[in-house]
């Protein structure tokens, strides 16, 4: 399990413009220079939050999920980010999880934001989707997501002689479109998911105003297993790039090791 480099890229969003929103990411990707990396983009980062999905949904196979494997093969990197798609006459608030390779996993947003009426125009997510690569388990989630730690809460596996592992994965992740006026609660929450499941959690989130006038103050994140910030930005653009230690993680687990007194929860489907 090699150290694993992350870069989040912090930016305002031109409304509902895929075009220009593709066009700004693919500028701000060729300057995070995280060749192997993961590379973090916000929730629907090619529209913004939108709640017209007729108009602006694309299937699998359309031109942004091609731009992602375009571009993660392009830069060697892992892209992920979550966009509008439609599939069997719904949408979904979908995370694409992209490998240079061109392979992908998918992860539909669970708890959709009724407060603005995404349940009314999305279709919910039923499962987790924990990717893996170089050893790294990563446990994908999108903004409202936060607010729910049993979705999140680490699930450690049980062998045949009964003895429980420590942990399910490594590293979290949100991408958000999460609003200035409650950015006290996605601080909170980033640290307090990273102490109780002793992993790593990264938060993207975008800056600026969006079409409805919202103001959205970013407060991206890189948070270590303990609950400290290791990087952080607030109200401007900013690609925030570290390198997420291994052996730190593996040592707070092994000297704390909290997870194996863990609840267990079930959750409906």
């Amino acid at each position: 399990m090699a150290n694993l480099q992350v870069a989040l890229i912090q930016t305002n969003l031109h409304w509902e413009n895929k075009q220009a929103n593709i066009r700004m990411f693919e500028e701000k990707i060729a300057n995070a220079a995280v060749k192997g990396g993961l590379v973090v983009l916000p929730e629907m980062f090619s529209t913004g939050f939108s709640m017209n999905p007729k108009e602006f949904a694309e299937r699998m196979d359309g031109p942004t999920v091609t731009w992602m494997k375009f571009i993660a093969a392009k830069h060697s990197i892992i892209l992920t980010g979550s966009l509008i798609i439609e599939e069997e006459e719904r949408f979904f608030n979908r995370l694409i999880w992209m490998l240079p390779t061109g392979q992908y996993g998918i992860y539909d947003k669970r708890h959709l934001f009724a407060f603005a009426e995404e349940d009314q125009h999305y279709t919910a997510g039923k499962n987790r989707f924990i990717a893996s690569v170089n050893g790294w388990r990563i446990n994908l989630q999108v903004c409202f997501d936060l607010r729910f730690p049993v979705w999140a809460r680490q699930r450690p596996s049980v062998d045949e002689s009964g003895s429980r592992g420590d942990s399910e994965y490594d590293l979290l992740v949100y991408v958000a479109n999460w609003p200035e006026r409650r950015n006290h609660a996605w601080k909170t929450l980033l640290q307090a998911r990273a102490i109780e499941n002793q992993c790593y959690v990264v938060g993207v989130n975008r800056v600026g105003d969006d079409g409805n006038g919202i103001p959205h103050s970013g407060d991206s994140m890189i948070v270590d297993p303990m609950g400290a910030i290791i990087k952080t930005s607030t109200n401007e653009e900013a690609i925030l790039t570290a390198q997420l230690d291994q052996q730190l993680l593996a040592d707070i687990r092994s000297k704390l090791p909290f997870l194996r007194d863990a609840d267990k929860f079930l959750i409906e489907p």
